[in-house]
């Protein structure tokens, strides 16, 4: 990404600054173990896949991140998370009042780095749609680990609304960005849609088939009470469904209803199941990048959907 990656940690870096002492050693630890940054990497590589960034692309990559680590921080209250990306989250360190102020004032960030932009009067209602969906997707899933009743329709529509949502404001503010046409807009965001999914999918298959030493711990979905596509998968082929949609319910007084249920999705075809829908929205993701022309950042957007298949982290 050469020099436009660096313009990206300039802007975040500039963005965070503040001359209090506590908010700014808190945003450069969080900085620091950032992760991934793949959301910001999909705006930019298709904004260069229409014809080319500009600065309202690297903007906007920057303020994807902004908002996604707000929304991380706010998670970890909400979710009690004692660690992320494997150091202790906010809310461990100062408590959960300060990180969700710290996560508002990422937040915040994150609005003023739109609108500081020549596109902003049709961006900024993307980044809207963006925070409303999140709302919605934290409560559903919330509703739902109490009930243990999710169906395969809640599941898509929960992680549509938790991490697609992400995915597609980055496509559709780099298409913005570059003045695309109506045709390369529909694809950058069924492209950015249908990663997200992908992405999400294959993290709830690691909570059942990856290993901690790799990257993600196991068995963290089954603890806060999540059903996810794997768990969906193996149902599908049982003719006692409601029996184990009990032993989730039970799994605060019971944790050895987790082991139970885990062998449970590994004998019973789960992880087969989300396998091949993984598979799918990958082909998606694929097939929606025809609409462009053959680049290097194409194949490069190209690759890192296939990535899901064989990623560990």
């Amino acid at each position: 990404m050469g020099d436009d990656w660096a313009r990206v940690n300039e802007l975040l870096r500039g963005a965070l600054s503040t001359d209090v002492k506590l908010l700014d050693d808190t945003n450069l630890a969080v900085l620091s173990h950032s992760g991934k940054m793949l959301r910001p990497m999909i705006c930019l590589l298709l904004s260069r896949a229409m014809g080319g960034g500009n600065e309202d692309s690297l903007k906007y990559a920057a303020a994807i991140e902004l908002l996604h680590n707000a929304t991380l921080m706010h998670d970890d209250v909400a979710d009690e998370s004692p660690q992320r990306r494997g150091t202790p989250t906010v809310s461990a360190l100062l408590g959960p009042s300060a990180a969700v102020l710290v996560g508002d004032f990422w937040l915040a960030r994150a609005v003023e780095m739109v609108l500081d932009t020549a596109h902003y009067n049709k961006v900024v209602k993307y980044f809207s749609s963006c925070l409303t969906d999140l709302a919605q997707g934290e409560l559903l899933q919330m509703e739902k680990a109490s009930s243990a009743d999710t169906q395969e329709e809640d599941y898509f529509r929960i992680i549509s609304c938790k991490t697609a949502t992400l995915f597609r404001v980055a496509g559709a503010a780099a298409a913005s960005s570059v003045d695309a046409c109506e045709r390369l807009f529909r694809a950058a965001v069924s492209y950015a849609t249908s990663l997200g999914l992908a992405f999400q999918i294959k993290d709830d298959i690691l909570d059942y088939d990856g290993t901690s030493t790799l990257g993600k711990p196991t068995g963290v979905d089954l603890k806060e009470k999540k059903i996810t596509l794997p768990l969906l998968g193996a149902l599908k082929n049982c003719p006692d469904e409601s029996r184990y949609r009990s032993l989730l319910l039970e799994v605060n007084s019971k944790p050895e209803n987790i082991s139970i249920l885990h062998n449970f999705v590994l004998e019973n075809g789960g992880l087969e199941y989300a396998k091949s829908r993984l598979e799918e929205h990958i082909d998606n993701a694929v097939s929606a990048l025809d609409a462009f022309e053959d680049s290097i950042s194409k194949s490069y957007l190209a690759y890192i959907a296939r990535f899901n298949s064989f990623r560990q982290i």
